[in-house]
């Protein structure tokens, strides 16, 4: 009988997403800041619930939290103009991908 070390074990990859969700740049991680709620911010989350009750696996992206999935989908790249400049990001983002691949944009 053999045993395996700890340090052997490698951690597996996290599941993809079903559906990915990339989000304009907020003024906060939520987007629910601020004097006036978003609807279409409240519409989005009821939206993923729902999606997840289904049993997809449904994430949500920021650029400034999650940069690692912005950078990790070529597609959503090619969308997202090389700047810091939250009013162009605004233009080319929300973006929807399925299965990684890019399916809806604004």
């Amino acid at each position: 009988m053999s045993t395996i070390s700890r340090l052997d074990v490698r951690p597996a990859a996290p599941a993809q997403a079903d559906v990915a969700l990339y989000d304009p740049p907020m003024c906060c991680p939520s987007g629910l800041c601020g004097p006036a709620l978003d609807q279409t911010l409240l519409d989005t989350n009821d939206l993923v619930l729902a999606l997840k009750e289904r049993g997809l696996r449904v994430e949500r992206y920021q650029l400034m939290s999650h940069p690692q999935a912005f950078t990790g989908n070529a597609e959503v790249m090619r969308l997202c103009p090389l700047t810091t400049s939250r009013e162009l990001l605004r233009t080319a983002l929300p973006a929807t991908a399925m299965a990684s691949a890019v399916t809806a944009v604004r």
